[in-house]
């Protein structure tokens, strides 16, 4: 291991020892090092999760393995067959270029309000795009985990109150959005539902999107993240606590 590996691998164990205190395993550590020496992977920029006691990747962490490495393009299709705008069922094939000489390496991605969480309902084309992407990559860089937003749907915490119902009526089926709720609103929603403070959470956010302040981010960014803040909260609620614990200012001691 490269002094600039251990050095990762230092930097994600002590980490991830802090926001999943007492959770890991001994085998999940020695996994930990494995994904940092191999794909160069970073807790603190969010790339890996662990949820069930398993690791999984994220979207950002494989597009940044794919800038890291000089990815030569990735190629996405609508594979229309198989859609139907009207039942929210989209299917995406991907294709990613390692070098200009590469055949490609395919993936496919689905979603379907079946197989989404409820948080991103009406998003699902983004999602089986996103989906898609990820498989092609994962498969080009012979990643064997499974990425966080090829997961489907959950049950427990990821169902919405009745309160949070009433707030997610759908939207008018006109206007810019097309009956999807804004990116704010979805990310209001999130913090409400789940409890989380929005100060650390827009930290966080700021964060993970690579800009001083969320509305600096792209589109594309902002969604990435609120589909991996959704995610998380559902399955593994205290880690993600802890982690936006990590974005508090510490306050001065007065004598």
């Amino acid at each position: 291991m490269s002094g600039r590996s251990r050095e990762l691998a230092l930097m994600n164990r002590r980490l991830a020892r802090t926001r999943w205190f007492g959770r890991l395993r001994k085998q999940q550590l020695h996994a930990l090092d494995s994904l940092s020496e191999q794909y160069g992977f970073s807790i603190a920029l969010g790339d890996l999760l662990i949820l069930d006691g398993s690791w999984y990747v994220t979207h950002a962490g494989l597009l940044r393995l794919a800038e890291r490495t000089r990815c030569s393009g990735i190629r996405v299709q609508q594979v229309r067959e198989f859609c139907d705008p009207s039942l929210g069922r989209w299917v995406f094939k991907a294709t990613v270029y390692k070098s200009p000489s590469s055949k490609g390496f395919v993936g496919y991605g689905d979603a379907d309000p079946s197989n989404v969480s409820p948080l991103v309902r009406g998003a699902e084309m983004r999602v089986a795009e996103t989906r898609a992407v990820n498989r092609a990559l994962r498969k080009a860089y012979g990643i064997g985990l499974c990425s966080v937003e090829e997961l489907g749907s959950f049950s427990g915490s990821s169902h919405p109150t009745r309160n949070d119902r009433k707030e997610r009526a759908p939207a008018p089926q006109n206007g810019p959005n097309n009956g999807q709720p804004r990116l704010r609103d979805r990310l209001s929603l999130l913090v409400r539902q789940h409890q989380l403070d929005p100060t650390l959470v827009k930290r966080y956010a700021a964060e993970f999107c690579g800009t001083e302040a969320l509305r600096d981010a792209s589109r594309e960014l902002v969604e990435d993240f609120i589909n991996q803040l959704a995610e998380w909260a559902a399955k593994d609620r205290e880690g993600l606590l802890c982690h936006l614990n990590s974005y508090a200012v510490p306050q001065e001691v007065k004598s």
